[in-house]
């Protein structure tokens, strides 16, 4: 249930492109997974990765993720890991910044140090 609230925070509609192209990526890939079982030798699989690279920073601009990820796609049978969807949501994840406050739950007022 955690996963259906994350997706609904995400307001800009250029990440949840990304998230769609992401998961249709690595969907094709393991349901695909004759075209793509040689890994980095397969022109199929070189294509589709190249692409949803360049659909990925054009959506979501560069990333450094981006770049292990599209390495790891080349090792073969790596394709049945989700990467490109782990790597969208490492980059659209909310970073916390030091500087702000905590936020807590309502409940008893945490006592006072002397």
């Amino acid at each position: 249930m955690r996963l259906f609230e994350y997706v609904k925070a995400i307001k800009s509609p250029e990440q949840r492109l990304a998230w769609l192209v992401a998961i249709a990526v690595d969907a094709i890939q393991i349901g695909a997974l004759p075209l793509f079982v040689a890994g980095g030798m397969s022109p199929a699989d070189a294509v589709l990765d190249a692409v949803a690279a360049l659909i990925l920073i054009q959506l979501l601009g560069w990333h450094w993720a981006f770049l292990p990820t599209l390495a790891a796609e080349l090792v073969p049978g790596f394709d049945l890991f989700p990467t490109w969807t782990a790597a969208v949501f490492f980059v659209t994840r909310r970073p916390v910044h030091p500087g702000e406050p905590e936020i807590l739950p309502p409940g008893p007022a945490p006592a006072r140090r002397p």
